[in-house]
């Protein structure tokens, strides 16, 4: 969908505001549906192609797997990533020298259970110490959500939280699940969508009991400071990657290679893999 916004059209604060105190923020309706209907087809079928790979899909659960992809094989990656407010977002919180270091999807299939209550990763002394968010997360369901699809859950606020007794301080001791469970937002998107939100907010994946997968295209975004992009491949091909416009190509460190090559991933999450209840 065409934007008639420009990126200074969206108030920093505004930004800002909901990214440090509730943990999340939204755009409705920012893409035009047809164009998410193809975004599933190109996930659905890059699924199917890498499941048997190793390392190509790794389980975040039961019948819920995370794959990685070159953001050219996805057809709307430079719609989303050149919108007007997922730049003024990116601007807003991470700095003008934003980069883009993570594209993949998570789908919980039919039959994914609850997923403990987690942050993705270690809490940066950025924000224990700066107090500052220094990544965020993008993510665009491909399908209209519905209850029993297994909504994501977000307790707004715990990006802050600190917690003892957990691998990284990605894992709350279930003591502390009440303070999570109280404060948790189901949320239900529809297909043009999209979120951005702190991956140190604490969240969960919940059960799938529909007939359907519920798949979500994932962006991860660094400041510069940020070293998450270590943990990830970013390739593109030349071709490709020069025909891309500026404000995608001076934000997006992708390693260039003559063919693209299959993503391997290496970040398990063993804290996962094991349902909450």
């Amino acid at each position: 969908m065409a934007s008639a916004f420009d990126a200074s059209d969206y108030e920093a604060a505004d930004i800002m505001g909901g990214l440090y105190g509730e943990g999340i923020i939204a755009l409705p309706a920012a893409f035009d549906s047809g164009m998410i209907d193809g975004l599933n087809a190109e996930i659905m079928a890059i699924f199917a192609e890498v499941k048997d790979l190793p390392g190509g899909a790794l389980p975040r659960g039961p019948e819920r797997w995370y794959v990685e992809i070159q953001p050219e094989r996805i057809s709307a990656f430079v719609a989303i990533t050149s919108h007007p407010w997922f730049v003024a977002v990116c601007k807003a919180v991470l700095g003008a020298d934003y980069r883009i270091i993570e594209v993949g999807f998570d789908i919980p299939f039919p039959g994914a259970a609850d997923q403990p209550w987690h942050r993705d990763f270690i809490v940066p002394q950025a924000t224990t110490i700066g107090r500052r968010l220094n990544s965020l997360a993008f993510n665009m369901t491909t399908v209209d959500t519905r209850p029993e699809h297994g909504p994501f859950e977000i307790a707004p606020g715990t990006q802050w939280d600190q917690f003892e007794g957990c691998a990284k301080g990605m894992f709350p001791p279930q003591h502390l699940w009440p303070r999570y469970e109280a404060r948790a937002v189901r949320k239900l998107p529809k297909r043009g969508d999209i979120s951005a939100r702190s991956a140190l907010t604490v969240h969960r994946g919940t059960a799938n009991v529909s007939d359907e997968p519920r798949p979500v295209l994932v962006i991860g975004v660094d400041a510069p400071d940020a070293t998450n992009g270590a943990h990830h491949d970013l390739q593109a091909t030349a071709a490709w990657y020069d025909a891309l416009p500026p404000v995608v190509r001076d934000h997006l460190p992708a390693r260039i290679v003559e063919r693209l090559e299959p993503v391997i991933q290496h970040h398990v999450i063993d804290g996962l893999l094991t349902p909450a209840y």
